[in-house]
């Protein structure tokens, strides 16, 4: 999966918690952008960071979704050479869903980033929600689920060690 050197930095994640086990997801790049509004019912950040740290071994892709009430958002990760390519599909009822092939969703996002532009921006837009709103502010937000720091730790650590970033990485932040 050729990455587009055009690319290689302009892919930004951002995760907000905008209300009582609701939160948006948004992902630009210099091509397409999309929001997502995903509920509690899935520990759906959590996901994501594992998700990610998953592609740094053995583990050539992966799959999870975000529940929507009543959508589904199934991502597919996978990575191939020098890059992970990025697959969200919508389903329309997340009860129906998890047996339905991923041809049965509409693409709503397909890209590829090398691995450390991926990684990097999970990292960072879980690192501003903790940094926003701490462990205990995120707990009464997202309400089902604790904020993932270990799994944000590992990420960090997996990223640090693998990937040549040049970006600045704030270590005070957990």
């Amino acid at each position: 999966m050729p990455v587009d050197q055009a690319q290689m930095g302009a892919f930004q994640l951002q995760w907000d918690l905008v209300g009582h086990g609701w939160a948006r997801c948004y992902l630009a790049d210099d091509s397409n952008h999309v929001s997502l509004t995903v509920s509690y019912c899935t520990d759906a950040l959590a996901d994501l960071v594992a998700a990610t740290s998953g592609l740094y071994g053995q583990g050539r892709s992966s799959r999870f979704f975000f529940d929507a009430e009543p959508q589904e958002f199934r991502w597919v990760l996978r990575q191939a050479e020098e890059a992970i390519g990025v697959t969200i599909y919508k389903f329309p009822d997340v009860a129906v869903s998890p047996d339905l092939p991923d041809s049965d969703g509409t693409v709503i996002w397909e890209s590829a980033y090398p691995r450390r532009v991926f990684s990097h921006a999970v990292l960072d837009a879980a690192q501003n929600v903790l940094s926003e709103h701490g462990e205990a502010g995120y707990r009464a937000k997202w309400v089902l689920h604790p904020f993932p720091i270990g799994l944000v730790q590992d990420l960090r650590r997996l990223h640090l060690r693998d990937d040549v970033c040049d970006l600045p990485h704030d270590l005070a932040r957990p």
